[in-house]
């Protein structure tokens, strides 16, 4: 459900009602007939879409809804479009007359939700949710950059960590939980750690490589063991092998597609891709 709603004299009781209740409801009392309201408009969509689960955007268009707008404004004495009322438990806690910018809103904002850290913590909660381990990824990473002391934070970036194949990260930020802070979670998610450790130095990738070294100019090995490594979240390590392959022969099986694909299986941003990307066009061109 969308939490960008219109006000009418239908649902204004249960959108400024009981809906403040749950959420922050801004109150936008606005004219589609004035470009100031709507450039601010497109604000409160960006905001509403990344505070979705603690704001509901309630637009009142006070050209169509004239005796409905009317009414309010005497309550909260409006003067000026665009004005934006924020209640909470069925009452204002906050009155932005005129254009406001985004900095502006979001500062507002910031008074009546939580901290900034515990926002992106849910937002990478529910990117996981959805399996979008990208997204989760960098979440995290800038709730953890804010607070890098919070146990939670650390032990959800550290889950999404082994789930993305950067456990020695995920190993670090487990290392720094407290005896105190060592509950449920924590135990659950260092197991997966252990698994995830286990699982990076198998027999079977010993013995690949142990093959590799017997016969080094068999690209064929070198392309098994890449992709043992890369299932064993050895990501660097199986780029290495097979940019080895793709420097002997360019077009070598499947190799160049498989360099590819790990490279953008590693996170927006994530330097290792940008250092392999770099590898690649250096032998391209």
């Amino acid at each position: 459900m969308s939490n960008i709603v219109s006000i009418n004299a239908q649902n204004l009781q249960q959108v400024l009602g009981e809906t403040s209740q749950q959420k922050l409801v801004l109150l936008n009392f606005f004219s589609p007939q004035s470009p100031d309201c709507i450039g601010q408009a497109a604000i409160l969509d960006k905001v509403a879409a990344e505070y979705a689960s603690y704001i509901v955007v309630a637009n009142l268009d006070c050209d169509t809804e004239q005796a409905l707008a009317s009414q309010l404004a005497q309550q909260v004495g409006l003067q000026t479009l665009p004005t934006l009322v924020l209640l909470k438990d069925s009452a204002p806690v906050d009155l932005l007359a005129g254009v406001q910018s985004e900095a502006q809103i979001r500062e507002a904002l910031a008074k009546h939700l939580p901290a900034q850290q515990d926002l992106l913590l849910e937002q990478a909660k529910q990117a996981l949710l959805k399996s979008d381990l990208n997204a989760a990824f960098n979440y995290a990473k800038q709730a953890y950059e804010i607070d890098s002391g919070n146990a939670r934070i650390k032990l959800v970036l550290a889950d999404i960590c082994i789930q993305i194949h950067k456990v020695d990260e995920a190993q670090a930020l487990i290392n720094t939980i407290d005896a105190q802070e060592q509950d449920a979670y924590f135990n659950n998610i260092k197991a997966k750690c252990e698994a995830a450790l286990e699982a990076k130095d198998s027999p079977e990738i010993k013995e690949k490589q142990q093959q590799v070294e017997k016969y080094p100019n068999d690209l064929e090995l070198k392309e098994e063991l890449s992709i043992l490594l890369n299932e064993a979240g050895r990501k660097e390590e199986a780029l290495d092998v097979l940019f080895t392959v793709l420097q002997k022969d360019l077009n070598f099986n499947e190799a160049k597609p498989s360099f590819l694909a790990i490279i953008a299986s590693l996170p927006d941003g994530d330097a290792l891709a940008a250092k392999y990307r770099r590898k690649l066009y250096s032998i391209l061109y």
